[in-house]
Formats: structure tokens, C-alpha cells, sequence
């Protein structure tokens, strides 16, 4: 993917993507074997050189060398397009994530130079839905107009404009990192593999684990569905927020939030985005404040630390998938390269950037799967029936066929209740955990 191709990207509103098949490289390994032998002679005397000389043994023929077998190319895939959408803010003035859009894209071209989904080529649209419901509403009459199978890897904060759309027409919400709104939580066409907010809840166990005595919150607008569990959990704990900051999400500055968010505490949580955390870092800095922050995997991340390097050196991040650079992965970073993608400028190592890779994977498990027309029916059918989805290590396996039913109401989707760490350490991120922490009981108030 060229450096224009991906600006187009970014300049756009949305733009389908069809992926090019690259072959692979082939190498022939020729290997030459040499073989010798020594005569042995009884009497140990050399023969003189006018007597005539033994005739050799008869020896073998060789065995004619049989050209190593190249391996085969994978065929070019064909037929009919299956057809997805992603949908994210690409282009707006709050908090952008550009990582889905990419991730999508790379997952296409990756697929497709291997042959496809069953021999077809993955068509993914991304959507840009500006950070406005009405957008994110035409993205959802586009995906039923345009036949999608499915629309996946997807974020937004608008997905109430989505998933009921969609949903008539049995497309699903397939793979969201993070669901914040009630259609992503209780539609049945809604089939979440990330943990959102449950990372919020292990962060406050972590903390409190982490001898925390003073904890207030930090919460971005528009992402207070993450309170009721973590209020939950923080009493089950034997504690309480000292005070919760509703965090407006386009300020240039956040000096006043800080400074109260950092009164009277040794700790601060904050569920803010990437973007939030870059201008409340700078301020954090300047605060000079000794308090831990505590925070989502990539949004407390390398991008928003940058130049606050020292104040938020020891800072610890909750996450749902384990770090980038671990086996799971393998793949995803393969992908990024063959790509071209510069992974400085955008963060993959997140929420959104994982969290999109892993939703393509498991679509592509489970379309795989179909005998017969792969359809928005026919895959909501076999994600219905999903009830050993392994990504290797990406997130636990899960069960689509066995709803939260009885954990905490309004969140029956939520087959994912596990977290990982990670922390900052001179401005990197540095694995913590990599085995995952079930703290479903810890949501509804139980404290094990």
C-alpha cells in the first residue's frame, strides 16, 4: 500500500478497498553432495608405477537428484467479493483512529495475497463516520444497500445509530474492540470480542493491588456506561472514588481537570483516548504531580506519553490483548509490513489497532466454516453457533452461544472478561501479564 494510497484514505469519507494479490517469493535450494573414499591395502606397500593399476570396483549409479519441489502459489482468489464494512472516525475534531482503518485495509491485502476466504477475495469498505451520528447512520444504510456480510473490526461512539439499522437486515457488528453503548451489549447481532469495559474493572483491582490508598477517576465523555462496573468494583474491594471527572473531549487544555483529578490521590484512573491523553499528559507534566495513572491500553500508550516521558514513567495499562510484540501476533506485524505502514505514526499496539485484527481473523474462521452462500444470514447463523472461537492467544476463547446472562445487566454480550497488563517505563510499553485475568465477578460487585 502506497504512501497516496493511504492519504486518499484519510482525505476521504469511505472508500472501498479491493486487495491486490501479491505472490510470494519462491526459492529453489540446490544442494551438490561430494563423496570420497579410501582403498585399503594389505601389505601397506605403495604400487610401483610401471605395474598396471587395479581395476576400481563396480559402484552404484547414482541416483538421479530429484529437483526440489517448489512450493505451490497460492491461487489468486475469485468469484464474488465478500463484501464487509469497518466502520471509525477518520476525519473529525475529536478523537480519530486511523489504526482500525489501516488495520482493515492490511488485513485485506494480507487474506487476499494468500487466496481469500474460501477462494474469494475480502472486499472491506471503511466508513468514515466524522463523529456524527447522522454520517454513522448513512454508514449503516450503506452497508444493507450494498449487501454486506457483515460490518467489522469496528468503533465508534456512535453504534446506536448502527447495529439496529443493520440488524434488520442481518448484518452483524462483528468483533468490536470496545462496546459502549446498549445495542452493542444486548443485540444478538452484535458479537463483541473485546472486553470494554472490563479492563476498566482490572485496572481498579491492579491499582488497589498496587497498595492504592486515594483513587479518583477520569472518564471522557460519552463513555460513563464504564462507571456502574467500576463503581462496583472499587466497594467490593473495600474502597471508593475520592472524586469522578467527566473529561470533555476536544479541550486544548486540561489543567483544571488535573489539578482536581490529582487532589488528595496517590492514583488516578482514566478511561480517555488517545488523543484526550495527549493534551492531559502535558498538563499532567506541568502539574508536577507524584500520583500513578492508570489507563487503557492504547491510549496511556507511546504516542500520548511522548514528551511526558519522566511524569508518566511507572504508569500502568489495563489492556484485553496481550502485547504486539508476543506469538499471537506474529501475523498482524507481518501484515504491517508487507504493507509498508509506518507504525510510528499510528499506535497498533491498542485497543483499536489489535482489536481490528483480531475481529478479521475470527470473521475469517468463521466464514470459513459456511458450506454454501456466505451471506449476512448465513454468517450470522454460523456466529450464532460459535462456541469454541480460538485466535491462538489473542484473546481467551470464547463462547458466542452462551450469553453473560446472569453477570451484570445490560452487558449479556460481553463474552470477553479478561485483562492483561502492561506499563510505561522511559516512555515504552513493557508487557507486564500476558496470562489473562477473568474479572467478570469482580463487575457485578463480588469480590471472590
Amino acid at each position: 500500500m502506497t504512501t497516496s494510497e493511504r492519504d486518499l484514505l484519510r482525505g476521504s469519507k469511505r472508500r472501498p478497498w479491493r486487495a491486490i494479490l501479491a505472490l510470494l517469493a519462491v526459492f529453489a535450494l540446490v544442494a551438490a553432495a561430494c563423496g570420497s573414499g579410501d582403498d585399503d591395502d594389505d601389505s601397506g606397500a605403495a604400487t610401483p608405477a610401471t605395474e598396471a593399476a587395479a581395476e576400481p570396483a563396480d559402484e552404484p549409479e547414482p541416483e538421479p537428484t530429484e529437483p526440489a519441489e517448489e512450493p505451490d502459489e497460492p491461487a489468486a482468489p475469485s468469484g464474488e467479493p465478500i463484501k464487509v464494512m469497518t466502520v471509525t472516525t477518520l476525519n473529525a475534531a475529536g478523537p480519530t483512529y486511523h489504526n482500525i482503518a489501516n488495520t482493515a485495509m492490511a488485513y485485506a491485502d494480507y487474506i487476499n495475497a494468500r487466496g481469500g476466504i474460501g477462494g474469494r477475495p475480502l472486499e472491506v469498505t471503511v466508513c468514515d463516520e466524522m463523529f456524527d451520528p447522522a454520517v454513522a447512520a448513512a454508514c449503516a444504510r450503506e452497508a444493507v444497500e450494498e449487501n454486506m456480510v457483515s460490518v467489522v473490526g469496528s468503533f465508534t461512539f456512535f453504534a446506536e445509530s448502527i447495529v439496529p439499522v443493520i440488524a434488520e437486515s442481518d448484518i452483524t457488528w462483528f468483533g468490536p474492540c470496545c462496546p459502549i453503548t446498549p445495542s452493542e451489549l444486548t443485540s444478538p447481532h452484535s458479537f463483541p470480542i473485546g472486553n470494554q469495559p472490563m479492563y476498566a474493572v482490572g485496572i481498579i483491582k491492579r491499582a488497589i493491588d498496587d497498595g492504592c490508598q486515594a483513587i479518583n477517576a477520569v472518564i471522557i465523555d460519552g463513555a460513563q456506561i464504564f462507571l456502574p462496573p467500576m463503581e462496583n468494583a472499587i466497594a467490593a474491594l473495600g474502597q471508593s472514588f475520592g472524586d469522578i471527572i467527566i473529561l470533555p473531549p476536544t479541550a486544548q487544555d486540561y489543567s483544571s481537570e488535573v489539578a482536581q483529578a490529582t487532589t488528595d490521590a496517590d492514583c488516578v484512573i482514566g478511561i480517555v483516548s488517545e488523543t484526550p491523553y495527549i493534551t492531559w499528559n502535558t498538563a499532567w507534566t506541568q502539574s508536577g504531580t507524584d500520583a500513578r495513572q492508570y489507563g487503557p491500553q492504547g491510549n496511556l500508550n507511546e504516542i500520548s506519553a511522548a514528551g511526558n516521558e519522566e511524569s508518566t514513567d511507572g504508569d500502568i495499562i489495563g489492556g484485553m490483548y496481550p502485547d504486539i510484540s508476543t506469538a499471537p501476533w506474529d501475523e498482524y506485524r507481518l501484515a504491517l509490513e508487507e504493507g509498508g505502514w509506518d507504525t510510528t505514526e499510528h499506535d497498533y499496539n491498542s485497543l483499536g489497532g489489535m482489536g481490528t485484527w483480531a475481529a478479521f481473523a475470527a470473521f475469517t474462521l468463521i466464514a470459513e466454516t459456511i458450506d454454501g452462500e456466505i451471506n449476512a444470514t448465513s454468517f450470522f447463523e454460523a456466529a450464532s453457533a460459535t462456541d469454541n472461537l480460538d485466535l491462538g492467544g489473542m484473546v481467551p476463547v470464547l463462547d458466542f452461544t452462551q450469553e453473560w446472562t446472569d453477570g451484570l445487566p445490560g452487558f449479556q454480550r460481553l463474552f470477553n472478561r479478561s485483562v492483561v497488563f502492561s506499563k510505561l517505563e522511559n516512555g515504552k510499553v513493557v508487557p507486564l501479564t500476558t496470562e489473562f485475568e477473568d474479572v467478570g465477578d469482580l463487575a457485578t460487585g463480588n469480590a471472590g
